[in-house]
């Protein structure tokens, strides 16, 4: 059964920064790419960023430059960095793994004053 747990988010001030991670299990972690997504109140849910297994990376055009995803295979996580917040960052991300078209529960991020 796969399981994806997110873990990370809060409340911050726009540019600060958050780490969010994403706990998987229940299948072989570092044979698949993993993707975050999000989705702000009101809006369709978004892709923020994937990771292939091989470690390749892509990033909406939103974020470039300010987020960067990563893995760990030896722990089966995947996280992403957020640099330079802004309020427009503001949803819950989640947690995704293509291969099983499986989601996490979901973190929430705010970005305020």
């Amino acid at each position: 059964q796969v399981q994806l747990v997110e873990s990370g988010g809060g409340l911050v001030q726009p540019g600060g920064s958050l780490r969010l991670s994403c706990a998987a299990s229940g299948f072989t972690f570092s044979r698949y790419g993993m993707s975050w997504y999000r989705q702000a109140p009101g809006k369709e849910r978004e892709l923020v960023a994937h990771i292939s297994s091989s470690g390749s990376t892509n990033y909406a055009d939103s974020v470039k430059g300010r987020f960067t995803i990563s893995r760990d295979n030896a722990k089966n996580s995947v996280y992403l960095r957020m640099n330079t917040l802004k309020p427009e960052d503001t949803a819950v991300y989640y947690c995704y793994a293509p291969r099983y078209i499986s989601w996490g529960q979901g973190t929430q991020v705010t970005v305020s004053s």
